[in-house]
């Protein structure tokens, strides 16, 4: 049995988290021997709904999803929140929704209602203590300390890094476990908030993001605690699809791409038919 993440935070080393969108990358991943997941908000809207991460899922679109796959892999999961959809009633819900669903932690940031991607443009934040309100209703609605509560600010990009250490200071004394101060722009920027602060902290690696793209060494040398990986699995699908899709538009098969397909046979496995053609067998009817 996997540790739970409460389990693993308290031991050394980075916490890699790939960002997960669907059952399929949830399930390939889960087989990876990941130490936890990431259920990426950006991820999901694109895949689940075909929309951009710009606060259109609705907490119902979302706690289905973290529910799916909560229950289709062994990983512990950690599930982006958004700003909790709403008010501080709706943060109590929402957390309380994540946790019955089986989710281990949860993402919660700052920004105004309808939220955006945190790596694009026009993104505006609450005022701190409205911030810090939502933390603390977060931490108090969870049944469990086991449940982490990761408080995410956007402050950064439009107030400048120390208005994201401010956050951060706030949301750690209204009860966050994990601080995630997002789109810091320089290895500088990223070291500052290792030193400022000794608790657990999130990097997000955004391919093609404000972020520097950091490895493990380097991430856990600045004092980082989980590194997530949200849209590496997306891009990399997407392109996939595009390249064979392109293929099949081009020449009507499949014959001479240069891409790489997943075994059908293995794929049938990993999405369970082999307990289908079991079940079948042991029920199968009696010749007459």
């Amino acid at each position: 049995m996997p540790q739970t993440l409460s389990e693993r935070l308290r031991q050394p080393g980075l916490i890699v988290a790939p960002g997960v969108y669907d059952l399929v990358s949830a399930k390939l991943a889960d087989r990876a021997g990941f130490e936890a997941l990431y259920m990426t908000g950006f991820g999901v809207v694109a895949s689940h709904l075909g929309y951009p991460d710009a606060g259109l899922a609705t907490y119902s679109d979302m706690v289905g999803r973290v529910r799916q796959i909560a229950e289709g892999t062994a990983t512990p999961l950690i599930a982006d929140g958004d700003t909790g959809y709403g008010g501080l009633l709706n943060v109590d819900h929402t957390v309380r929704g994540y946790e019955a669903s089986g989710a281990q932690a949860i993402q919660l940031e700052d920004q105004e209602f309808p939220k955006k991607c945190g790596h694009t443009p026009m993104r505006r934040v609450i005022p701190l203590e409205d911030a810090a309100r939502k933390i603390k209703v977060a931490a108090q609605a969870r049944s469990s300390a086991a449940f982490k509560i990761i408080a995410r600010t956007d402050a950064r990009t439009a107030h400048g890094l120390d208005e994201a250490l401010r956050r951060g200071e706030a949301f750690l004394k209204a009860g966050a476990d994990i601080l995630f101060i997002e789109s810091p722009e320089t290895n500088e920027e990223m070291e500052r908030i290792g030193r400022t602060f000794d608790v657990p902290l999130l990097a997000n690696m955004v391919e093609g993001g404000r972020t520097p793209i950091l490895g493990r060494a380097e991430l856990e040398g600045l004092g980082y605690k989980i590194a997530i990986y949200p849209v590496a699995g997306l891009l990399a699908a997407a392109s996939a699809l595009q390249s064979v899709y392109t293929q099949i538009k081009a020449t009507g098969s499949t014959q001479g791409w240069a891409g790489e397909l997943y075994p059908f046979g293995e794929f049938t496995r990993i999405i369970g038919f082999e307990r289908v053609w079991e079940f079948e067998r042991d029920h199968a009817e009696e010749e007459v």
